[in-house]
């Protein structure tokens, strides 16, 4: 199943078009694989986490969050990430974030959140070798 949801930001300057948020979902045998595109910043996150958590709610033992084209993210989006970990804790589901651009993964280790939410450098990896 593919679905794209494309989340609108209100725009800061007249001259400036809004950004987006499009997070197309793929369900394979036994995992889902959702890849995020855009800012993921406090505009965003009330949708982004309203999308995620139906990912989770439909998503098989691995949820796969792709942020290879993530440009950027701050506390809000970051916080979005660390909720829907818990959730799928609860559910029993494991969550994975792969492919994150410089600015993200080095957001996550100032943070230590790339502790609590394991990150990979591409979808391959995460068969092959221990979290980083």
């Amino acid at each position: 199943m593919t679905a794209l949801i494309t989340i609108p930001r209100p725009a800061r300057a007249l001259a400036r078009a809004p950004d987006e948020v499009s997070t197309p979902v793929r369900q394979r045998p036994g995992h889902t694989i959702v890849a995020l595109s855009g800012a993921l910043d406090g505009a965003a996150a009330p949708a982004l986490r309203e999308h995620l958590l139906g990912a989770v709610r439909r998503s098989g033992r691995l949820l796969i969050l792709d942020l290879g084209e993530v440009a950027s993210a701050d506390a809000a989006g970051l916080a979005v990430l660390v909720g829907i970990r818990r959730r799928a804790a609860v559910l029993g589901i494991t969550l994975r974030l792969v492919a994150p651009r410089s600015q993200v993964a080095a957001l996550l280790r100032a943070t230590a959140l790339d502790r609590a939410l394991p990150v990979y450098p591409d979808p391959d990896s995460l068969s092959e070798a221990p979290a980083r």
